[in-house]
């Protein structure tokens, strides 16, 4: 009976400190300056291959793209509304 409580008591610290380890990576998971850090890594990703470090230009110019047709449509409807 000593040795199943024994047994027991040393299950129980065990899943005690596995829940504490998964705590405190669910809070360093959903820590704001993580979720910061990790969404700079996914943009920079997006514009720089991370093996080579080049440029992705074909991304680059999507981009700008986009920008400069926001722009253009901007002043275009600024131009009809006066």
């Amino acid at each position: 009976m000593s040795n199943e409580v024994t047994s027991l008591e040393h299950e129980i610290e065990e899943t005690r400190e596995r829940l504490a380890h998964t705590i405190d990576e669910l809070l360093h998971r959903a820590h704001p300056k993580t979720i910061v850090s990790r969404e700079v890594t996914s943009i920079k990703q997006y514009f720089v291959d991370p093996a080579t470090g080049a440029p992705r230009t074909d991304n680059i110019l999507k981009v700008a793209g986009s920008v400069v047709g926001a722009v253009a449509l901007f002043v275009a409807v600024r131009r009809v509304a006066r």
